[in-house]
């Protein structure tokens, strides 16, 4: 039987000051002023319209997380943040204990409004570090510098945050071994609850794509990796998802809540969302992408809305579950996709005979050969 999970929100901003060569989300480079009491109204209409449209006034699920996304919501007047919250509490309770997460840069005005972010109601930030050295920041098209990162890191502590998180990547244009384990240093050294360290990817429709700069090579790579891994370990930092590292007690809720196959809502441009219903259906749901077709208010905001067929959701479910490094209770596969353990028993005899999983009676755990082959392990779901 399908039983709906958690629920959460993710809120889309899709403006920044310019594009960063590797960025593949939806963002757009600004043109002039943003548009912000137009983008907020447009948010709440929008969540007004999935509310009716998804029956969710009848929804006993409170909102278990917020994440403010982007673009680079941090570009946004800290009002505009409060009221907007303060519309989403009004259509759905939220948790006693909610998350509420907000992208922003280091650079001075956004750091300046850490505080009238967290009286707005963000009790955690999440910082776009990339690397504290300039010419790295340069050639990632950040315009921020590295004293401000550790400017933004500092104050993130200083107001007293429930957490915040930095954003730092590694395997970057003309990179060396010792420049990578340096910026993991500074990060670590900063103390912040959560860091997001992750390799450089150059992903399709970017400047990097189609023009390439050197990166470090699969040897210079796997040293980084081993090496700052074990930096992390050292410094009492929990690896609890393939790029996410957290003191113990504070790894982010939200996404733990994507990867343990929750629901979420999406709102604003672009933005995706997942619903489960106690009919067994699951909606992938995605909005208008771009701000001037978002804010036409003769189109509507949903793009598209796909079902989740009985035979891909082995494959979802796993492709999220199995970014955790934490055990996978079998019956949060019987649970949430409404399908029995018996559909996936050929594929997971499988992953246990490659010894990518072992079974402890009521999870699957992954192990060290699935973590570093897990495009393999998922495959094996493609049924």
């Amino acid at each position: 039987m399908l039983v709906p999970p958690p629920l959460s929100l993710y809120i889309h901003i899709p403006w920044c000051v310019q594009k960063c060569p590797y960025c593949d989300f939806n963002s757009h480079a600004l043109k002039g002023g943003i548009p912000q009491q137009e983008y907020m109204t447009a948010l709440i209409e929008d969540l007004d319209a999935d509310i009716m449209r998804y029956q969710l006034q009848d929804d006993v699920r409170p909102l278990h997380s917020i994440f403010i996304g982007g673009g680079t919501p941090s570009l946004i007047e800290p009002q505009y943040i409060a009221k907007l919250l303060q519309q989403v509490q009004r259509r759905l309770p939220f948790s006693d204990d909610i998350e509420i997460t907000m992208e922003a840069n280091p650079g001075t005005i956004e750091v300046e409004r850490f505080a009238e972010y967290q009286h707005a109601g963000v009790t955690r930030i999440s910082v776009g570090v990339q690397s504290f050295q300039q010419e790295k920041l340069t050639r990632l098209g950040r315009i921020h510098g590295a004293k401000e990162a550790v400017t933004a890191a500092k104050l993130a502590h200083e107001i007293g945050l429930n957490s915040f998180n930095l954003d730092l990547m590694h395997g970057l244009p003309e990179q060396t071994i010792d420049d990578a384990l340096e910026d993991l240093q500074q990060a670590i050294d900063l103390a912040p609850p959560h860091l997001s360290w992750y390799q450089l990817t150059i992903e399709p429709n970017t400047l990097f794509y189609s023009k390439p700069p050197t990166l470090p090579d699969e040897d210079d790579l796997w040293d980084i990796f081993e090496k700052g891994h074990q930096m992390l370990a050292n410094a009492g930092y929990e690896q609890y998802e393939i790029s996410g590292y957290s003191q113990h007690g504070y790894q982010c809720q939200h996404n733990l809540n994507y990867w343990r196959f929750g629901d979420y809502l999406g709102i604003g441009c672009g933005a995706h969302g997942k619903l489960s219903f106690t009919d067994g259906r699951i909606l992938r749901t995605s909005k208008v992408k771009h701000p001037r077709g978002y804010l036409n208010l003769v189109k509507p905001y949903l793009d598209s809305e796909v079902h989740v067929s009985l035979q891909d959701r082995p494959f979802e479910f796993f492709m999220n579950r199995f970014r955790l490094l934490e055990p996978c209770p079998k019956q949060d596969f019987v649970t949430r996709t409404g399908l029995s353990l018996d559909v996936i028993q050929k594929p997971i005899a499988e992953a246990l005979e490659r010894q990518f999983i072992t079974d402890t009676g009521e999870a699957w755990q992954l192990t060290e050969k699935g973590k570093l082959f897990l495009n393999d392990l998922l495959e094996i779901f493609e049924i």
